[in-house]
């Protein structure tokens, strides 16, 4: 029975293994596919989330540049 069974299974020598550079390069593309499914899970439109992240982040610059300058100059009206 030995007999029968080897020859239906592959022996090591006729596995195919990609070389180092090669498995590597699969294993980060592999963990990118993830990052990307495990951000956009859950979110309907990714553009738009894009966007909103964009545009706190412009915001985010803004108020550290008025704060380098001094922060901004605004008047206080207070009617009596």
């Amino acid at each position: 029975m030995g007999i029968f069974t080897s020859c239906c299974r592959p022996s090591a020598t006729d596995v195919l293994t990609p070389d180092a550079e090669t498995r590597r390069r699969q294993q980060v593309e592999a963990a990118e596919r993830r990052r990307a499914e495990e951000a956009a899970r859950g979110v309907k439109d990714p553009d738009r989330v894009r966007r909103m992240q964009q545009r706190a982040e412009e915001m985010e610059k803004r108020e550290q540049e008025l704060r380098k300058e001094g922060g901004a100059n605004l008047k206080v009206c207070i009617k009596t």
